[in-house]
């Protein structure tokens, strides 16, 4: 099984270079475009419980299987993988739709590249709204520099960029053990033990927590895993201290409007700076870990809707 019958079917969309695997419904909503950019290890499909409402509300909702994930392409090249290719791809989703801009919603990874996005392309994007991941602010140092200094070489970032392929090998000869024991409800993100590596998350025998999926829905994540593989998507991670360096002249302010979802018990460390970097944001937080539009569908999409009709009714007065 690859997609749910309540998931729209996908098409093929060539843009950038590459060939994205594009999930679209509310095209007779032309003109409000809704951009959803999944996170790491996900899949398009992570929106699933997003879509129906966004539609219904009068949004013409796209969502990419980001490139190295599902049937989109996988370069082999790691530097194709960095944050200009990225955000080039979702300028390319708009210029095929035909939209000038568009709202970027982000989750983990995909709330990266929709921060970088919004100063990257600040035209293209007309308002933000991100969950688990603040804006990053750039600081002095490359960050897996950073993260290698205060976290060890241990840590998953880090042990993507120093010890490229081993981990790949593990979660690809563990693909189902792995996404079963990591999408758990109400972990925080990664590894619930101190000490516990993405490695001994794949080779986990036993599940860690009350699952977060149906074996279903799982099997979307994992047929897509067993395709591809885990490389293309972990060499995100790979390009971090290059995305360092191809951000460091740009504008760091977010200017656009933004709406930054938190998960009460999420790992990821909240900004300290985020209304200095993101003048525009409101901020919630919701009772949840880390996968928070999939622990908690009905209050993200709730808190989405009403953040974006408050917008539109700044808007128009």
């Amino acid at each position: 099984m690859t997609s749910p019958i309540d998931f729209p079917e996908p098409t093929l969309v060539r843009v950038n270079g590459i060939t994205l695997e594009v999930f679209e419904a509310g095209r007779e909503n032309a003109g409000r475009p809704v951009v959803l950019c999944h996170g790491w290890p996900e899949h398009a499909y992570s929106w699933r419980h997003q879509v129906p409402a966004l539609v219904a509300a009068g949004y013409h909702v796209i969502v990419p299987n980001q490139r190295g994930y599902g049937r989109s392409s996988v370069p082999s090249e790691v530097t194709d993988y960095d944050i200009t290719h990225l955000t080039g791809d979702l300028v390319g989703l708009l210029d095929h739709y035909g939209y000038q801009d568009a709202t970027f919603v982000g989750h983990d990874w995909g709330a990266f590249v929709v921060w970088a996005l919004a100063v990257l392309h600040p035209s293209r994007v007309n308002a933000v709204v991100n969950l688990s991941l603040p804006y990053q602010e750039r600081g002095e140092r490359p960050w897996v520099e950073v993260m290698e200094e205060a976290l060890g070489g241990d840590f998953y970032f880090v042990h993507f960029n120093r010890r490229p392929g081993v981990a790949d090998a593990v979660l690809d000869d563990n693909t189902h053990r792995f996404l079963s024991n990591l999408f758990r409800k109400d972990l925080p993100v990664g590894p619930p033990r101190p000490g516990m590596t993405m490695i001994d998350l794949a080779r986990a025998q036993a599940p860690l927590g009350e699952p977060l999926m149906s074996d279903t829905e799982l099997a979307v994540f994992v047929d897509a895993f067993e395709r591809t593989g885990f490389t293309g998507s972990i060499n995100w991670y790979r390009n971090l201290d290059r995305n360092w360096h191809l951000l460091g002249d740009v504008d760091p302010v977010v200017r656009q409007p933004a709406l930054m979802v938190y998960g009460e018990r999420d790992a990821v460390l909240r900004s300290e700076r985020l209304s200095e970097l993101v003048p525009l944001v409101d901020v919630v937080t919701l009772d949840s870990g880390h996968w928070i539009q999939q622990e908690r569908p009905d209050e993200t999409t709730d808190t989405i809707l009403t953040w974006l009709a408050q917008r539109d009714a700044q808007g128009r007065g």
